[in-house]
């Protein structure tokens, strides 16, 4: 077992292999201490995230002692999940002919296999199944369909696995389940979660597909307060996210930069978790249905009430029938409109925040959406006068230690410390590709899959560093270098195109 650090306030554990990696999750889960936020097992490692930085020695501790001794206090094996499958799958037939067995055969096999769920990821809910009975090992497909419909039941590698909802995809396709895989809405959304027990039984009734998790529609939720005329560049509906979930599959999202989500809910006297509106670049506009106050935090640029100019990071009556324009911003990329009560959509997976990857959430804002709002936590407050500086056009940001830098050349960390990088056009909620020099590998292989946590710099092998962000995957297979620490994540959240950043090391 090797523990290496994953930026300030996570650590990996490598192992070597499936089964070990089950033990010790099993074992992990079944003593975690306060301090420890997080468990995300994948293919040969458990991401450990924890609360604060000065606690890592403490939970290297800790891992070691629950590492040597895996049984204690290990909780009762539990009831295994029953899918009922329909074996028709469109790769039935030709999976079993790849193995030189027939297509019965492969069923029964599939079927006899006592599986367990290894790891969650690549979609919320999707869980890799391994089983000590199971012999074979499946070539993904050649091309990967561009749609896979949900309950699809299908084999890749050593895994098996079920789709919770509609998505491209390369695995071979045996069967289908209506099982409900994934449920946005339930305490407990995920019918599969890592280690537990999952059993394929046949049935010969046509069972319909599982219903995909949809994308919630805005609208139609209590009482509208406001309309939107045009989003702009893109405009999402953001709260603080859904932290602590990535075992299932599921990413942090919320707004990118939640210093000034929170600045404005206290601004309209909200609680600091309540949802608002993330405006990309500029060119928002909405119109109140009722009366109501607003606030205006974060990107820099011209606010217009009905035509004229209102101030930033202050509250403003915002009266029925009049129009709100955020105009092209001067500074930053990310402007939050909070509203007083915030936004009332309805709730997935204990948050309102819009995941892009996943899914998740409200539908991306679109001409003609009304929004609702919730009932206000506190009187509007004095108006807060410190004083708030625009983003800038360059960045310093620190760099904690990544789990792989052991992958690259030794010129890597002083090309990555010495260097001046630039952010590029291909920059949204998942991520940041920074331009500038290459950062040479050693290994041209890739990783198994392993966790992620937002502020990785990911290297793909073309060289050039991607900073993963809220709405990134919550596993990954290219190497993290380096980890920019939670606290400098807002000022990457504002970053727009064209925005320089130099590294430092963090203290």
């Amino acid at each position: 077992m090797v523990i290496r650090p994953f930026g300030e306030r996570a650590l990996l554990v490598e192992t070597d292999g499936q089964a070990a990696v089950l033990a010790l999750h099993a074992a992990l889960a079944a003593s975690r201490p306060d301090v420890v936020t997080e468990l995300v097992p994948a293919a040969r490692t458990v991401l450990v995230r924890f609360a604060a930085p000065d606690a890592a020695t403490a939970v290297r501790t800790w891992i070691g002692h629950a590492a040597s001794d895996p049984a204690a206090d290990a909780p009762p094996e539990a009831e295994p999940v029953v899918l009922d499958t329909v074996y028709d799958g469109d790769d039935l037939e030709s999976t079993a002919a790849i193995l030189g067995i027939s297509a019965d055969a492969l069923v029964a096999a599939h079927t006899a296999a006592a599986w367990r769920v290894a790891f969650t990821g690549f979609a919320p809910g999707f869980g890799y199944l391994v089983s000590e009975d199971w012999p074979y090992d499946v070539p993904r497909l050649d091309a990967p369909r561009t749609r896979v419909p949900a309950g699809s039941v299908g084999l890749a590698g050593g895994f098996s696995g079920a789709y919770p909802r509609e998505t491209p995809g390369g695995w071979r396709l045996i069967g289908r389940t209506d099982a409900p895989l994934f449920v946005p809405e339930a305490s407990s959304p995920a019918l599969l979660a890592p280690g537990a027990p999952v059993r394929f039984r046949p049935v010969r009734a046509s069972a319909a597909p599982a219903a995909p998790a949809a994308v919630s529609e805005i609208g139609g939720f209590g009482v509208p307060g406001i309309r939107v005329v045009a989003p702009g560049v893109f405009a999402s509906i953001q709260d603080l996210g859904r932290p602590g979930l990535g075992a299932l599959g599921v990413a942090r999202s919320g707004a990118l930069d939640r210093a000034a989500l929170r600045r404005g809910n206290r601004l309209v006297g909200n609680d600091e978790t309540a949802a608002g509106i993330e405006a990309v670049l500029g060119g928002f506009r909405a119109v109140a249905t009722r009366d109501t106050w607003f606030a205006v935090t974060g990107a820099r640029g011209p606010i217009l009430l009905d035509g004229r100019p209102v101030d930033q990071d202050a509250a403003t009556l915002w009266p029925a029938g009049t129009e709100l324009h955020l105009d092209w911003y001067a500074a930053g990329a990310r402007a939050y409109l909070s509203v007083r009560g915030g936004l009332a959509v309805p709730a997935q997976v204990g948050s309102r925040s819009t995941d892009t990857m996943s899914g998740l959430g409200p539908a991306s804002l679109r001409p003609g959406d009304a929004l609702p709002l919730g009932e206000p936590a506190h009187p509007v407050p004095p108006n807060d006068l410190a004083p708030w500086d625009a983003p800038p056009d360059e960045l310093e940001v620190a760099l904690a230690p990544g789990p792989r830098a052991d992958r690259f050349a030794a010129s890597a960390l002083p090309v990555l410390f010495e260097s001046r990088w630039v952010v590029s056009a291909q920059a949204d909620r998942v991520g940041v590709r920074l331009e500038g020099p290459e950062l040479e590998r050693t290994r041209a292989d890739e990783l198994p899959s392993e966790g992620m946590v937002p502020g990785a710099l990911q290297v793909p092998p073309w060289g050039r560093p991607t900073i993963l962000l809220a709405d990134g995957p919550v596993t990954g297979g290219y190497p993290v270098i380096a980890v920019i620490p939670d606290a400098a994540l807002d000022a990457i959240g504002q970053a727009r195109p064209g925005t320089g950043i130099r590294f430092r090391h963090a203290r």
